[in-house]
């Protein structure tokens, strides 16, 4: 039997569809495609180097559009990462910064503490009487009653009836002892009753408190010699309290006779409690 043409075609067709014959042939027109580019390379000619001229811009220019989301996603990237170091930075400096004010209000707060404690140091050096330091722990306030609680009480040799300086001046009596506390009754308060001597006219009365506002001088003689800027001092009467000790001055109004005092109550830190007459209290 013959072969004809058409069988030979067939045969052809089928042999370089195989899998094989197809790798094999993609394989050699690779290379033969390489050689050619190669060759074409190498020809010198005006078309053909401006068609490689136009060939490598779009190249180039291609590379540089696919390669622009990259570099745009990057540099957001960064920008976005500086940001938060710079928000992790500032919040570290800001908490440094507080920390370091924390410390500066510190110090500032123990140097004003310590000129406190060296100036009650001073006072009990100068006083003829025993003076017992102590600090304000509580602060009782109403509108009629004023009261400390200070850290001193029975362990100190605290007793009720002691009074109560703020430096050099009366502000109060002991109420209340515990044995690591005391209460002290301000002046101001409305059951406070201090007797007291008004100086330069030698008038005894009692000093009674008013709650928030200045106590007065009660049971003053009619013809009293009282002015305004006479200094109230107390009197040592019933034998409670050292006699001379500055309480305020004297300012006479419509009703009654205030008395200003010589301490601001809500400013006292420490205080000093008179331990001079232990004998006469009970």
């Amino acid at each position: 039997m013959e072969t004809s043409r058409d069988d030979v075609g067939i045969a052809i067709r089928s042999a370089f569809l195989r899998k094989g014959t197809k790798q094999r042939f993609s394989i050699i027109a690779l290379v033969l495609l390489s050689i050619l580019l190669i060759f074409v390379e190498k020809i010198e000619t005006k078309p053909l180097n401006s068609f490689r001229s136009i060939i490598k811009d779009l190249v180039y220019r291609s590379s540089l559009v696919v390669s622009s989301p990259g570099r745009w996603i990057k540099m957001a990237t960064d920008a976005t990462k500086n940001h938060f170091n710079l928000y992790k930075n500032y919040n570290e400096l800001k908490k440094e910064n507080l920390k370091l004010k924390g410390m500066i209000s510190n110090e500032e707060f123990l140097v004003l503490e310590n000129m406190q404690l060296r100036k009650l140091i001073d006072e009990q050096i100068e006083s003829e009487n025993n003076l017992i330091s102590s600090r304000v722990m509580l602060d009782k306030k109403s509108p009629y009653n004023n009261s400390f609680i200070v850290n001193s009480g029975g362990n100190k040799g605290i007793k009720n009836g002691m009074a109560v300086l703020d430096g050099k001046k009366f502000i109060g009596r002991i109420v209340d002892v515990n044995f690591f506390s005391s209460r002290v009754l301000l002046v101001s308060d409305l059951n406070s009753k201090i007797p007291v001597i008004v100086e330069p006219s030698g008038n005894h009365a009692i000093l009674s408190g008013r709650g928030k506002k200045n106590p007065t001088l009660d049971y003053l003689p009619k013809n009293h010699e009282i002015k305004d800027g006479s200094k109230v001092f107390t009197s040592g009467k019933e034998g409670i309290f050292t006699p001379g000790i500055p309480i305020g001055e004297a300012k006479i109004t419509k009703d009654n006779v205030q008395v200003l005092l010589f301490s601001d109550l809500s400013q006292v830190t420490f205080v000093n409690i008179s331990s001079g007459d232990l004998k006469k209290i009970k």
